[in-house]
């Protein structure tokens, strides 16, 4: 494990409009997929008023059959783009192909690499050569040592604005849809010094274990936390059983920040 080089030379602080990374809380919030401009518009709206900071909201969806869902693609880009326009909110969406940057970049305020994604080097390297905040989400299958190589394709290629997500791993336990592991949230952080996310909603697959899993995060030292938010989670395209509905949302936020303010 090359440790220690992104450690010594990584950025210190950067920011996302007000937001200044690796100081304040990231608070991610947004439906699965983008299902139209009017399901974004009102989850946007919903997120905001309960306190997130950051909108996600998936464009291409890497799903396990090819059957499935597979996202707006195009069309929730431009989605993204226009409700970006109106609330200048920042916007996260997930990319899966190296070609697929330069539509994402005159709008997009950070890049996320998704779980599938964390060994494709490709897109690792370009997305290393843009000056894009990237969250790189842990393989769901990754160790850790992996997990800091991945991290360093897209370090030394340029780009330090990497922000980390720990959001669960294959075990053999099959009652949550993975494992969430927080211990890598205080190990990641050693051995690079980069700021570390959560994303309890695919760690669990299951909205009411949300709540714990963000308590215990924000414990264990996360930076911030990313949540799936649904105007009606049962009628989602995809994931219906993890997205919470704005209600849930607001008591999970209300919830959270006495605890955000304690821990931070």
């Amino acid at each position: 494990m090359t440790r220690n080089k992104i450690l010594q030379n990584k950025e210190e602080t950067y920011y996302i409009n007000d937001i200044k990374v690796g100081h304040d809380f990231l608070l991610i919030a947004g439906p699965c997929s983008i299902e139209g401009y009017a399901m974004a518009s009102e989850t946007i709206q919903a997120i905001i008023d309960s306190g997130a900071t950051i909108f996600r909201g998936g464009s291409f969806k890497p799903r396990t059959s090819p059957y499935s869902f597979q996202g707006l693609q195009q069309e929730a880009l431009e989605i993204l783009k226009r409700i970006k326009q109106e609330t200048k909110i920042p916007i996260v969406t997930e990319i899966l192909d190296p070609r697929q940057i330069n539509s994402n970049l005159d709008f997009v305020d950070i890049i996320q690499i998704g779980s599938r994604s964390m060994h494709n080097f490709p897109l690792l390297k370009e997305v290393g050569m843009i000056d894009k905040p990237v969250i790189l989400k842990r393989g769901f299958q990754a160790t850790i040592e992996e997990w800091v190589h991945s991290t360093e394709y897209i370090y030394k290629e340029g780009n330090e604005k990497i922000i980390l997500c720990e959001r669960g791993i294959r075990t053999f336990e099959t009652y949550t849809r993975n494992t969430l592991d927080l211990s890598a949230v205080p190990i990641m952080k050693q051995l690079t010094g980069l700021p570390v996310i959560v994303d309890p909603t695919h760690a669990t697959g299951k909205k009411n274990l949300i709540l714990a899993m963000c308590k215990a995060a924000i414990a264990a030292g996360a930076d911030g936390l990313m949540v799936e938010v649904h105007p009606n989670p049962p009628q989602a395209l995809s994931d219906p059983d993890q997205q919470m509905n704005f209600e849930e949302f607001a008591f999970l936020m209300k919830e959270l920040k006495p605890v955000i303010k304690f821990f931070r």
